[in-house]
Formats: structure tokens, C-alpha cells, sequence
């Protein structure tokens, strides 16, 4: 997408994210939906999870609970069966619990899309220089933005929230024919609404329009990162 919406399509779903960084026409600025750095030790849990689950409708449930850095990378599988990667859950638990205060577990949700986060982590440490064009987002609280700052009440899996999505990215410039266009072979519809939200913060923090969750971000160290939510 061009940063007026312009020149806007869908592409092939990435095998990683790497292939997205280096790939040919890599965005000048990407904006995903993955937790992007961790404190050392958790205090209370993230600052950016903390700030926005505030905003959001349900107490913020899809905004996923997240440990310290240490906790996040203790476990990389692959996990053979579904008792190694119990296992591997425990393990990182009790991670979590020794570097949190108050002391916090990790919910089974959260520990699902560690492999990602480790994923996206891996490729900013291995290509440091694409740090300062990629920024973590969260779907939810781009639609609230665009929703007059008012979390969206129907779900992203029913017709109704599909169809006030769609309204609220077409409202916000995206193509209709965009919009409405055919996930990619391996996404949901959902999937493709999510994705074009997340386009359209990229497009806001190059315009240096986003807002960023909280106001004054904290810094990961072992990344080199702040620790915000942009929308």
C-alpha cells in the first residue's frame, strides 16, 4: 500500500518473516500483529498489554497476558507430541513465575504464539537495521481508533463484525474492491480484515499520524525496541 491507500493489494501469505523483511518491494514500514519486546523482569505484565486491554470490550481478552523475555524464549520446540509441549509449558511457567512480581503463570493461548514472537525477535536481531521500521500493532485497537475511539461489540468472527469492519476500512480510504476482496489460499476473512487494519496503521505511522500505547514506551535492551502498541 502506498502511504495515501493508493497502489493497494493482496499478497501471497509470507512463510516467515523474514521473507516479508527481505523480500522484493520489502514496506518501508510494517506494522504486525505480534508482541515486539519484553522487560527483563515482569512487573505487573507489559505496559502497552496493560494500557490497551483497558480499551477494549471483554476486559481485553484478545490481548494475550505476556511474560518477561527470559520466559518467551525459554522453550523453541518444536514439540514433538502434545505431552512435550505441556511439558515445555510448565517449564516456561515456572520461568515466568521467578521473574515476575507479583508472580504470574503463562496462559496455554499465550504460550500458542511464542514461536511467532520468537520468529519476528529473531529476524530484528539478524537484521537490525529494519528495527526502526517495524512496529507491533494490534487489530482491536486500530478498529477502535477508526471506530471514533470506541472498541468494536461484535466479534471479528461474525457477519455483523465483518461487515462493520469492512465499513470502517472503506471509510478510512482502503479500495472497496480491496476490502471485499478474496482472503489469500491459507488466510481467513478475518484474517485478510486484520491484516489490511494492520496496513493502515503502517500507513498512519509513516504519515506520523498513530498513536502510540502508553504515551512514553519503555525500552527492551536485549532487542533494541520499544515496547508499544501503535495504532
Amino acid at each position: 500500500m502506498r502511504p495515501d491507500g493508493s497502489d493497494a493489494h493482496v499478497r501471497d501469505v509470507f512463510e516467515n518473516f523474514s521473507e516479508l523483511l527481505e523480500g522484493k518491494d520489502a514496506p518501508a514500514v510494517i506494522a504486525v500483529d505480534i508482541p515486539i519486546g519484553f522487560p527483563a523482569h515482569s512487573y505487573g505484565g507489559r505496559t502497552p498489554d496493560n494500557v490497551v486491554r483497558k480499551l477494549l470490550k471483554n476486559g481485553g481478552s484478545s490481548v494475550f497476558p505476556m511474560p518477561s523475555r527470559q520466559a518467551v524464549f525459554a522453550e523453541r520446540g518444536p514439540f514433538q507430541n502434545m505431552k512435550a509441549r505441556l511439558a515445555a509449558h510448565q517449564r516456561a511457567c515456572a520461568i515466568a513465575k521467578k521473574t515476575s512480581t507479583p508472580t504470574v503463570s503463562i496462559t496455554i493461548f499465550a504460550f500458542a504464539i511464542f514461536r511467532k514472537i520468537q520468529e519476528v525477535d529473531d529476524a530484528l536481531q539478524e537484521h537490525p537495521s529494519c528495527k526502526d521500521r517495524v512496529f507491533e500493532t494490534h487489530p482491536e485497537v486500530a478498529f477502535r481508533e477508526l471506530n471514533g475511539k470506541c472498541a468494536l461489540c461484535d466479534s471479528k468472527k461474525t457477519e455483523a463484525g465483518k461487515t462493520s469492519r469492512r465499513r470502517l476500512l472503506i471509510e478510512a480510504g482502503l479500495p472497496p474492491s480491496l476490502v471485499n476482496s478474496k482472503p489469500p489460499n491459507g488466510a481467513k476473512t478475518d484474517d485478510l480484515l486484520d491484516a489490511l487494519v494492520c496496513a493502515h496503521v503502517a500507513r498512519r505511522i509513516h504519515n506520523q499520524v498513530a498513536k502510540c500505547f502508553p504515551d512514553n514506551p519503555k525500552f527492551d535492551d536485549d532487542l533494541g525496541h520499544d515496547m508499544a502498541i501503535w495504532a
